[in-house]
């Protein structure tokens, strides 16, 4: 049995349509600081650089580091 552990960061925005949109950034930094990620957010709804659906992300609404840990087996 081999076990990974991986980390990703989701940012949850909200959009001009009142619905949820997440970005999700594999392995971030151990040391990220929640302002940081805060600055990240909002430079990506100032300078408009992703358009889901044809969508304007307008507000921040959440981000979280998700550790996902995950057991393989060797069946064969």
């Amino acid at each position: 049995m081999e076990q990974k552990v991986t980390k990703k960061l989701v940012m949850t925005f909200k959009t001009d349509y009142d619905r949820n949109v997440s970005i999700s950034v594999d392995n971030p930094k151990d040391n990220l600081q929640e302002s940081a990620i805060k600055s990240a957010m909002e430079l990506i709804i100032a300078k408009d650089v992703f358009a889901p659906k044809e969508e304007k992300l307008v507000a921040l609404v959440e981000a979280r580091i998700v550790v996902t840990n995950t057991n393989e087996y060797e069946l064969a």
